[in-house]
């Protein structure tokens, strides 16, 4: 399994959709970078948001996920309580091949103010806007700048296409748009 470089997902992003709208070469004058890097694809969080909340006294459970959990928010900065967690989506539309696996990893700017980014994988032949998990681990508010960079993606090309991808079992998380809240089956 190698890692790609810049050449191979530019012209994956080009020539074949793979992340729409791609950003060819690293923004970072003034805001927190996004755009292709050297080996991946640092990806912008959208301008919506849900805030975890406890109004409510909701207890999370993924297997029967109650959307009052949150509070919905629609800003250029979302502040993100101490100790607490949101949710939110990329910019980018990423559309996988079925030869390649996507890791994410958070950006060091977020991660030196404790806030923790965490994606699951991008499976073969999967594809949608990526719900990103946002995690405040400090004492104090955090903020997060909508329209910047927020995460790294790496592409992983495999020794060969696997039996059965994503698009193949008809994931339940395919062609998301938007947050994606947890779904069971």
């Amino acid at each position: 399994m190698s890692v790609m470089p810049d050449s191979w997902i530019r012209r994956m992003a080009t020539e074949h959709a793979m992340i729409a709208p791609f950003v060819e070469t690293q923004k970072r004058e003034g805001v927190i970078s996004y755009g292709l890097s050297s080996y991946g694809y640092d990806a912008r969080v959208a301008d919506q948001f849900k805030i975890f909340t406890n109004v409510d006294s909701a207890v999370i459970d993924p297997k029967a996920f109650n959307p009052s959990s949150f509070v919905d928010r629609k800003t250029e900065t979302c502040i993100i309580p101490p100790n607490s967690f949101a949710l939110a989506h990329t910019v980018e539309y990423f559309r996988i091949p079925r030869d390649i696996l996507v890791i994410c990893l958070g950006k060091s700017t977020y991660a030196r103010c404790g806030i923790i980014v965490n994606v699951t994988p991008l499976e073969p032949e999967w594809e949608g806007q990526v719900t990103i998990e946002i995690s405040n681990t400090t004492p104090l508010p955090a903020k997060i700048h909508a329209n910047e960079g927020i995460c790294q993606f790496l592409f992983l090309h495999g020794e060969g296409a696997p039996e059965i991808s994503y698009a193949d079992k008809a994931g339940k998380y395919m062609g998301q748009r938007g947050v994606s809240l947890p779904r069971m089956g």
